[in-house]
């Protein structure tokens, strides 16, 4: 569907694509690959939108100010080869796009404003259906009677600026008037690794599922360090009989590869579950934004014990490449098994 254009043919160029709510990573990357096909210019916003500016992909593909066969062609594309379908909303700005794609119902669609009429698009909205204005902003705009977004934008920027903040008031009007000066960025999605494991029955946080734990951070640095890789982050998810899912994210204070290191992050995101009486099905640890470990940094040590773990991981690998990566490993998990 399109929101009419005007004569002057000026067009939309910033497409926003929102893809299902928790949607597999494998998945979302298969629908970045089909945006990039599309357009030369994609920025991810993960863990499940993306934007792209389609300037350069009309040229290429030909199809002159039609904008919705673009939309159309990536949304036939991922849907036949991902399974996915996408909420895809094109204007003349990421926040008039975003704010689009967000109006478009479930399962799926195409929604295109056009640069002259973005405005009045936008007035008869609601302020929460604006992108970038959050529930508690648009609680306060509510309680002095600001319920639309073309309120919102005949407001005077001071008043706003008052009742939201400096800089928050200023945006939150801006994205009521579309204007928004923000490019569109390429960015890909971080390189990650995930190592993954499930039990045969419903588990209960104890020294087997800490077993299962360790095993799997001694094959991710394994892996880690095998491709000369550091990751910035550590992601743990744990599956629940059900249908249930948690997932935390922790930063490293450094990228490292090391196990000691992975092993102190993992056990801390599985502490910070609480699981008390959760009956888990499987583990899943994902090493995430990674960078080359020859450009990492190392912080001068006095930490004996530690230099020496370090020396003993290396010769711990190549016993394990030689030989077998279940030749060796950690005693807590050997002795469980």
């Amino acid at each position: 569907m399109t929101i009419d254009q005007a004569p002057a043919r000026r067009v939309p160029t910033v497409m926003h694509v929102r893809c299902p709510d928790r949607l597999p990573e494998e998945l979302y990357r298969l629908v970045l690959e089909q945006l990039a096909e599309l357009s030369p210019v994609v920025q991810a916003l993960p863990p499940t939108a993306a934007l792209a500016e389609l300037k350069g992909a009309l040229r290429y593909h030909g199809v002159g100010a039609d904008v919705d066969r673009l939309g159309q062609m990536l949304r036939v594309r991922t849907l036949t080869r991902c399974g996915a379908d996408l909420r895809i909303g094109i204007g003349p700005t990421i926040s008039v796009a975003a704010t689009a794609s967000a109006q478009v119902p479930e399962p799926g669609g195409v929604l295109v404003v056009a640069p002259d009429r973005a405005a009045e698009w936008l007035a008869g909205l609601p302020v929460e259906a604006l992108h970038g204005v959050g529930p508690r902003q648009a609680g306060v705009l509510h309680h002095y009677g600001i319920h639309t977004a073309g309120l919102l934008a005949a407001v005077p920027a001071q008043t706003v600026q008052r009742l939201l903040g400096g800089r928050a008031g200023r945006l939150a009007r801006d994205r009521a008037r579309g204007a928004d000066p923000r490019p569109v960025v390429p960015r890909s999605l971080p390189a990650s690794v995930s190592v993954s494991c499930s039990f045969a029955r419903h588990a209960l946080d104890g020294p087997d599922v800490r077993s299962a734990l360790l095993r799997l951070v001694v094959q991710l640095g394994r892996t880690l360090r095998r491709r000369r890789q550091s990751p910035q982050a550590l992601t743990l998810t744990l599956s629940f009989a059900g249908t249930g899912r948690w997932s935390k994210t922790h930063r490293l204070p450094e990228p490292s590869a090391h196990e000691d290191d992975l092993r102190a992050a993992a056990y801390r995101l599985m502490d910070a579950a609480g699981l008390q009486r959760g009956r888990l099905t499987a583990l899943s640890l994902r090493a995430e934004e990674l960078c080359n470990a020859g450009t990492v940094a190392r912080q001068i040590t006095l930490d004996h014990a530690r230099e020496a773990r370090l020396v003993a991981e290396a010769a711990v690998d190549r016993v394990r490449d030689k030989f077998g990566a279940g030749v060796i490993g950690p005693a807590a998990y050997r002795a469980a098994s």
